[in-house]
């Protein structure tokens, strides 16, 4: 298996999807070899220097097959319905808890063990903490199905915890270039980008600590190689802006202001009004990567 500072065979899971894309990328130039599960329907583009197989989390015989053919030394696991507002939510807690559990399932069967599995949950498991910024020992009050099946997927993880290397991310609001336009800052610059004059938005009030997938993809890296088994970290800026706030950043970039029309279609019934969080732990078990400024990030998603 060799120690974590040698170049690993990485599977990363989701490698076709926003995040899994960077994160491919990330540790391909740090001289990983890095070998991605995608569904069988994707039509994504693929990572240069990525080898990819086909497969779909339900499958948990094509799960076995890759898994055997990979024999991976560590293992990204990125794919998920990521959206919070998804409005089908068997596809939802198939996707992120049963399709978690057969691979976890299957790793555990594998004959040759991986050093660390990172698994993604996500900071919607603390719901509206009063805590700020948010640290990790924070009870968990998810207040909607996404963060419900996140933490789900937190406690399906935990049965494997004396079998496999586990690590579980809880990461922040983050964004970039190619971000699906449905997300919120991707929507936003995209209507500044084509000259849009009005964009329709709920609260405009909420505030996220909005991290640049780029550092995101980096701390994934870190993952791979110090392979800190049994912590579950924060993945954050520790920095939080509201919507407001990105929507004057973006009027300074593109050279003009664009009116907001609130919708109420767009109003969560359970919004979660501040996320910030904490870095303590993240920097302790991982290093302190440089935080991209969100005007940086933004610039860059305009750009690109």
């Amino acid at each position: 298996m060799g120690s974590p500072s040698d170049p690993a065979r990485v599977l990363v899971t989701g490698v076709s999807g926003f995040t899994g894309r960077h994160v491919a990328a990330e540790l391909v130039e740090a001289g990983h070899r890095v070998v991605g599960l995608a569904h069988a329907a994707s039509s994504a583009a693929p990572v240069p220097g990525v080898e990819v197989h086909r497969a779909d989390l339900l499958d948990r015989e094509g799960l076995r097959s890759v898994v055997a053919a990979v024999e991976p030394d560590a293992v990204v696991h990125l794919a998920a319905v990521a959206f919070v507002a998804h409005g089908d939510a068997d596809e939802l807690y198939r996707a992120n808890v049963v399709g978690t559990r057969n691979l976890l399932d299957v790793l555990g069967d594998a004959p040759r063990q991986p050093r660390i599995v990172a698994l993604a949950s996500s900071a919607n498991v603390y719901g509206n903490a009063t805590v700020e910024p948010i640290h990790e020992d924070v009870p968990p009050a998810p207040v909607n199905d996404y963060a419900v099946s996140k933490l789900a997927m937190e406690y399906v993880a935990g049965l494997w915890a004396d079998r496999l290397p586990i690590a579980i991310t809880r990461p922040f609001n983050y964004t970039g270039a190619g971000q699906d336009p449905k997300f919120l800052i991707p929507k936003i610059v995209d209507h500044f980008r084509r000259g849009e004059r009005k964009i329709e938005l709920g609260n405009t009030e909420v505030w996220r600590d909005f991290g640049d997938v780029r550092t995101v993809a980096r701390y994934y890296r870190r993952l791979v190689e110090v392979a800190p088994a049994g912590v579950t970290v924060n993945l954050c800026s520790g920095v939080a802006h509201s919507l407001s706030e990105v929507l004057a950043m973006m009027a300074r970039i593109a050279g003009y202001e664009i009116e907001v029309e609130v919708n109420p279609a767009f109003v969560r019934a359970n919004e979660v009004v501040r996320l910030v969080g904490s870095r303590e732990r993240l920097v302790r078990t991982l290093g302190d990567e440089p935080v991209i400024p969100l005007a940086q990030t933004l610039e860059w998603m305009y750009s690109a």
